[in-house]
Order: C-alpha cells, then sequence, then structure tokens
C-alpha cells in the first residue's frame, strides 16, 4: 500500500482515504437528506394550506400548515439526541444509513398521503407524524454528514471539507424548489392533483443512491482512534454538558442567524410574494433556485477562506451582511418586482447564508472533543434550530398581522438575529488548526 499523501487521511489500522472522496459522499448524503426535508417547507408555502387544512380559513389555514412545518423542527433535536448518543458510541457511519432510511421512507409516505378531503382530519394528523418523522432522520443526519467530511479532512484544510458537507442545505434547497418549479408548469388542478407528489415520491430514487454512497464510506479516522484508547463515553450528552456547557451555548447562538435567514428567505418570503403580494409562483421559485446556486458556491468559497484567515472572521462578515440588508430585503418583498425578488434571494440564500454556513461546519466541530463531538454539534444545531429555523415563518407570519400586512417588524427581527449572533461568536475562540485527537476535557474510559 502506498504512503498517504497530503490529501490522503490515515487510519489507526494503516488504511488510507481520500478526504475529497469522503467530503463528497458526505456531500451527496446531505443534499438528498436536505432534499427530502425542504420539499415540505415549500409544498407549507403552497400546497397544504389549500389540500390538508382547507377546512380553515385562509390565513388559519397557512398558519397551520406553518405549524406543521414548525413540527419537524422540534422533532429534530429527538434525532439529534438519539443518534448523537449512538454516533458517539457506536460511530458516524452506521447511523448516517439509518437517518437516510426515515428520511426517504418518511418523505415518499407523503406523496402518497390523502388529502382533508379523502378521509378528514386524519389527513393533518398523519402529516404531522410523517413530519416528526422527517425531523427525526435530518436532527441526526446533521452531526454525522458533518463529522464524516470534517474528522477525515487535512487539519490545514478542514473548513474546505466541512463545507461540502454544509452544501447539503442550499443544495437541497435547490433541487426542491427545482421540482416544484417543475411541477409548477403544469395546470394548477393537476398541479395540486398529483403533480406536487411526484416531487416527494422521487426520494425513493434518491434513497437508493445516497444509500449505496455512504455505504462506501470507512468510519472516521478520529473516532476510530477513541475506540482504540477505550475513551467512549457512555453518556455523551451529559459530558459535553458537563465539560464544555459555554461553548454549547455561544455555539446556538451563532446558529441563529445561519437557521433564521435561511427559513425567513426560502420559507416565509416565498409565501409571502405569491399569497400577499401576487407574485407568479415559478417566478419566485426560480429566484430562490438560483440564490441557492449562488450559495452553494459561497459555502464553498467561505469554508476554504477559514483555512486561511480564521472561522470568526468569516462568520462576522456574513452577520454584518444580514443586519444591513434587512430593511432592503423586506422593502423589496413588498415592492413584488421580479428583479426586486431576485435580488433579495441572491443576497439573501446566496450572499448571507453561503458566507455565514461556509466556516460553521468546521468552527463548531472544533470546539469540541471527539468523544461527544457528534452529540455536541447534535445539541447546537437542532436544539437552537426549533427557535432560529422552525418558528421563523410563524413568527414573521404573527408580526405581519401585528404591523397591519407590512414587513417592518420582520426587518427589525432579523436585525436583532444578527447583532445576537454577531455577539455570541465575539464570545467564542478561535478554532483554527486546533489538533482533533487532543482532547481539552479529561477523558473516562468506558465501562
Amino acid at each position: 500500500m502506498s504512503a498517504p499523501t497530503t490529501t490522503d487521511t490515515a487510519h489507526p489500522d494503516g488504511q488510507t482515504a481520500d478526504p475529497r472522496k469522503v467530503a463528497s459522499a458526505s456531500a451527496v448524503g446531505a443534499v438528498i437528506e436536505w432534499y427530502d426535508f425542504f420539499l415540505y417547507g415549500t409544498a407549507a408555502g403552497l400546497v397544504f394550506d389549500r389540500l390538508y387544512f382547507n377546512g380553515l380559513d385562509g390565513p388559519a389555514a397557512q398558519f397551520a400548515a406553518f405549524g406543521t412545518f414548525a413540527v419537524g423542527f422540534v422533532a429534530r433535536p429527538v434525532g439529534g439526541l438519539l443518534f448523537g448518543h449512538f454516533g458517539d458510541r457506536v460511530g458516524r457511519k452506521t447511523m448516517l444509513i439509518w437517518t437516510l432510511l426515515i428520511m426517504g421512507v418518511g418523505t415518499a409516505v407523503i406523496g402518497l398521503l390523502p388529502t382533508y378531503d379523502q378521509i378528514g382530519v386524519w389527513a393533518p394528523i398523519l402529516l404531522v407524524v410523517l413530519r416528526v418523522l422527517q425531523g427525526i432522520g435530518v436532527g441526526g443526519e446533521y452531526g454525522g454528514a458533518v463529522l464524516l467530511a470534517v474528522e477525515f479532512a487535512p487539519a490545514g484544510r478542514r473548513g474546505w471539507f466541512g463545507s461540502f458537507a454544509h452544501i447539503g442545505v442550499p443544495g437541497g434547497l435547490f433541487l426542491a424548489s427545482g421540482a416544484f418549479s417543475i411541477a409548477s408548469l403544469l395546470p394548477d388542478e393537476q398541479f395540486l392533483a398529483w403533480g406536487w407528489r411526484v416531487c416527494f415520491l422521487v426520494s425513493i430514487v434518491l434513497l437508493a443512491i445516497g444509500a449505496w454512497i455512504r455505504l462506501s464510506v470507512m468510519e472516521t479516522p478520529a473516532f476510530q482512534q477513541v475506540q482504540e484508547a477505550k475513551h467512549v463515553t457512555d453518556k455523551p450528552v451529559v459530558e459535553v454538558l458537563r465539560h464544555q456547557p459555554r461553548r454549547l451555548l455561544l455555539g446556538m447562538g451563532t446558529r441563529f442567524v445561519e437557521g433564521f435567514t435561511f427559513n425567513l428567505f426560502s420559507v416565509f418570503f416565498l409565501a409571502y410574494a405569491v399569497t400577499e403580494v401576487g407574485m407568479d409562483r415559478s417566478t419566485v421559485l426560480h429566484a430562490i433556485m438560483l440564490g441557492s446556486a449562488v450559495g452553494v458556491v459561497l459555502v464553498l468559497v467561505s469554508g476554504a477562506l477559514s483555512d486561511r484567515v480564521g472561522r470568526r472572521p468569516v462568520f462576522a462578515v456574513g452577520a454584518l451582511v444580514a443586519l444591513v440588508f434587512a430593511v432592503p430585503a423586506t422593502r423589496l418583498v413588498e415592492g413584488g418586482s421580479t428583479l426586486g425578488i431576485v435580488v433579495v434571494m441572491v443576497g439573501g440564500l446566496g450572499v448571507v447564508y453561503g458566507v455565514v454556513y461556509g466556516p460553521l461546519a468546521a468552527f463548531w466541530s472544533e470546539l469540541f472533543d471527539t468523544r461527544y463531538r457528534y452529540s455536541a454539534l447534535s445539541l447546537l444545531y437542532q436544539l437552537s434550530g426549533v427557535v432560529a429555523s422552525g418558528l421563523t415563518p410563524l413568527v414573521a407570519a404573527w408580526l405581519v398581522q401585528r404591523a397591519g400586512g407590512g414587513l417592518e417588524l420582520v426587518a427589525a427581527y432579523a436585525v436583532g438575529v444578527a447583532v445576537l449572533s454577531l455577539v455570541c461568536v465575539r464570545l467564542l475562540p478561535e478554532t483554527r488548526g486546533r489538533d482533533l485527537t487532543v482532547d481539552e476535557a479529561p477523558a473516562h474510559p468506558s465501562r
């Protein structure tokens, strides 16, 4: 066997793996899982209020649809805790196969679900159950996908390789918006009857592709070293709360601007532009696709840049842009022009989201010790996501009602979120170059 190259990662057992292949596998699997998850968000803004909550008045139906959207985020911490626990005890790879199966099956069944007119109240109840399954699956997905890329990466390129796991979010949104954009070409009657369902049923094919890719990847060397040293902890969640609670809480704070931005632009602004402003559905979806494509590129660029200048400076620039862009974005959405909505989506989903999200895979991973890193990332991402992401459309809809239909309070909310994340990143240490094989907290061998 040849000696490891500068891009190969050596395992404790002598095997080597190319981080580029591992990062690619992480990216593909993450895109598929987030495609499944974001299909629901798009459908919540365009379909579910008309098919599953049509027993309610217009605004109430949309509010209920956004409520089921939020349920997925409430379920995500359950998945994060469950798969994080076993990911720190059994391994990253096995958990990623299970999360993919749960997501794929749950999404496909949504595509077959009867409507309110067909089975009455059971339709929204079953929709909520399936959304919970989606939330559990994606809740366990995040930590494993990130660590698969980061723990294989060379120390000086973790920002770059880790960002591949993060293109799953804008990449998944791009595919979900693209699928709905194609389905929207159908006459409205056919779109509501069966067109939107095809987008969900495609998940079966994507599930098979993702499972095949992930089965070909080895366990990460960092976790294997923990296993060989017999430092696997029995209670990873307890350990992270005992040894690094401050980093966990501040890390959650940095999550706010990322989660809020993504769901404000991709879910709430989509629904507001179509239902309140009266814009064409396809126009807004195309703008979201363009913004997502820009986001994929900038996630990679900002991740690589964080390897050179540090995680904190790159993130801070993105959060500052979010603060400055808040008021202009809401004004442009209210304006209802095609150019305006393109600028909004490219600025929000492309520039802001791409820059803040790119360095976070490496940054968050480097904050925590290997023994409980999966659990720590899952807690950070999923618990904060309930408020930062899942409640964003609901809160924004409530603020619009309080403002009499305008978006000025939503803009103020966006400014506050950006300030919170800027304060939190200022209080965290720079992690670029940290040795992931050296734990900062004392190890407790498993019993």
